[in-house]
């Protein structure tokens, strides 16, 4: 199955290219740590303590202390699916993340990026 293998990948492997996504596009690793730490709950400490210990997708997402309320105010189109309509709700989590960092990269304002 094509989700699996995403769900099994080390988001340790992910993030630094998050970053130089992020950082290509004259944005900041803290602005993408800003945009994480909105998502999961995550902080500096534990999200550090999760790329440390190598975490899949699939545990990243389950430890998270909580999802941002906010995250139906996510929409739009990420690898060619809308993000509101995608069902599996692992999948939905992982690609929230990836539309916030697309956001991040094409210029959007934090305060909307964090849908402020």
């Amino acid at each position: 199955m094509k989700n699996d293998r995403i769900y099994k990948m080390i988001f340790a492997s992910v993030y630094p290219h998050y970053v130089a996504k992020a950082e290509k596009k004259g944005r900041t690793k803290e602005e993408l740590d800003t945009i994480i730490y909105w998502l999961t709950a995550y902080d500096q400490k534990t999200l550090q303590k999760q790329i440390d210990k190598k975490v899949t997708f699939e545990t990243f997402f389950d430890e998270a202390p909580q999802l941002n309320p906010n995250v139906s105010k996510i929409t739009g189109v990420i690898c060619g699916y809308r993000v509101e309509e995608i069902e599996d709700p692992l999948m939905k989590k992982i690609r929230y993340l990836d539309k916030l960092v697309d956001e991040l990269a094409k210029g959007k304002a934090i305060e909307k990026i964090l849908r402020k």
